[in-house]
């Protein structure tokens, strides 16, 4: 197959800000001496692998979906990416609820929130604890080599980069020992990623059941899982289950956070989130992504 699929001037887009916000880690850069508001990557996700380039368009961006028809774009990209989304309503219902976000958001304004597997997102954000996301990336990466299903020709075929399988279904984790995990890289997470696994994989906590409890109701449950506290858990709601009214709230989003709405005060991280839940509603989700952008870029909350 030698057929790509073109999408012209999308509007509040850009790869960089959507793969690069700390809301994925099966992805690799891969653009070399591309001109000014180009951008390539390789990413693997929702069972499939995918080339893409982003060039700049009269009104918007471009995107060019490599070795892509139609039939798999409409069934799996377009939702991956949430295209269908308008985000200039989202972007502004947060000004009107913050003005100060407003900067922020037009420094940031190609993120969009991803609709990822659930399993794969659970497991990821179990690894990302006191872990920068260059060593979230490489266990991934570890653990699909390790776990996962490996490529076919075709699939490898689509690709600049040397990924070569997908992460590891519920059932390959159930299946693998713990010191098979282990060998990943995960350290001590590992018994946290096999019981996420074994609760996954024999029902007692599926993306399903989460759909049918409350916010509220499926943190809980998630956090029954060893390793599983409320940051991770909030991550999980927000990015593999569509929850965009979760706030995440780790070290640095709590510094963020102090610096923006405390006076640098120190403040309790359920105080953080239940204000940005009050402050922003349905679209706190969201709003986390544009601090955490504005946060990473700016070196806000990090210890000197």
């Amino acid at each position: 197959m030698n057929k790509n699929f073109v999408i012209e001037n999308i509007k509040d887009f850009h790869l960089a800000h959507v793969l690069e916000c700390g809301q994925c880690f099966h992805f690799s850069r891969v653009d070399t001496g591309l001109n000014e508001g180009e951008y390539e990557y390789d990413i693997v996700a929702m069972g499939r692998v995918l080339h893409i380039k982003e060039e700049p368009d009269t009104d918007g961006v471009r995107l060019i979906l490599y070795n892509t028809e139609k039939w798999e774009y409409d069934t799996v990209w377009k939702d991956y990416f949430d295209l269908d989304r308008d985000y200039s309503v989202i972007k502004s219902e947060i000004i009107e609820s913050d003005p100060r976000l407003e900067e922020i958001i037009l420094e940031n304004d190609g993120i969009r929130i991803l609709n990822q597997d659930f399993f794969e997102t659970l497991i990821s954000f179990i690894i990302s604890q006191n872990k920068q996301i260059p060593q979230i990336k490489q266990v991934v990466r570890n653990l699909s080599d390790e776990l996962g299903t490996k490529f076919d020709v075709t699939m490898i075929d689509r690709l600049d980069s040397e990924f070569d399988a997908f992460f590891p279904t519920p059932e390959q984790l159930h299946n693998a020992s713990e010191e098979e995990v282990r060998r990943s890289k995960c350290g001590f997470r590992a018994p946290y990623i096999k019981d996420a696994a074994e609760k996954v994989y024999t029902g007692e906590i599926t993306m399903e059941i989460l759909s049918k409890l409350d916010t509220d109701e499926a943190r809980e449950l998630l956090m029954s899982i060893h390793g599983v506290g409320e940051k991770v858990a909030n991550c999980v709601l927000l990015f593999g289950l569509g929850r965009r009214e979760a706030f995440p709230v780790d070290v640095w989003m709590k510094r963020i956070c102090e610096y923006m709405y405390y006076d640098g005060v120190d403040t309790p991280k359920y105080i953080i989130e239940e204000d940005a839940r009050k402050r922003f509603g349905k679209y706190a989700g969201y709003a986390q992504q544009y601090l955490f952008m504005y946060g990473q870029k700016h070196k806000i909350g990090i210890k000197r």
